[in-house]
């Protein structure tokens, strides 16, 4: 698998997170979660800003939207309609999703075909994927 490969498949799945973030903000019932739901899209916004532009230093072509068949858009669905039952359980599905989306990240920066340069934007992105799976632990936690 190239390098263009792989950041367009972490790309994908972290677009995917992106989209579903909205969709859970816009359904959860709790304020604060609103809040801290908007606050983390923002954040993977910025992740998927600067794999973007790692897949546009290589001559690939921008992710401007998600997988839309793709397993991590399936998860992230099921986050979202979790909202309609009640934050509790919409928060443990943001859990499963950012522990999805950990896994991906740590199976990439195992890649061999990533550069250099590629794979120190992945471990920066990491970081942030990272920070998200915390999110989703804490929430769980607090709306268990």
């Amino acid at each position: 698998m190239s390098a263009n490969t792989v950041l367009k498949t972490l790309t994908d799945t972290a677009f995917d997170s992106i989209e579903g973030y909205t969709n859970a903000a816009e359904k959860a019932n709790n304020p604060q979660l609103k809040q801290a739901l908007n606050l983390r899209r923002s954040e993977r916004e910025k992740t998927v800003a600067a794999l973007n532009g790692e897949i546009q230093r290589q001559g690939g072509e921008l992710v401007t939207k998600g997988t839309l068949t793709g397993e991590a858009h399936q998860l992230w669905l099921d986050i979202t309609n979790a909202f309609e039952d009640n934050d509790e359980a919409a928060a443990e599905r943001v859990e499963e999703g950012e522990d999805y989306l950990r896994k991906k990240f740590e199976a990439a920066l195992k890649d061999d075909d990533l550069d250099a340069s590629s794979r120190s934007v992945v471990q920066q992105c990491y970081a942030e994927i990272c920070e998200g799976e915390r999110f989703g632990d804490m929430i769980a936690k607090q709306f268990d």
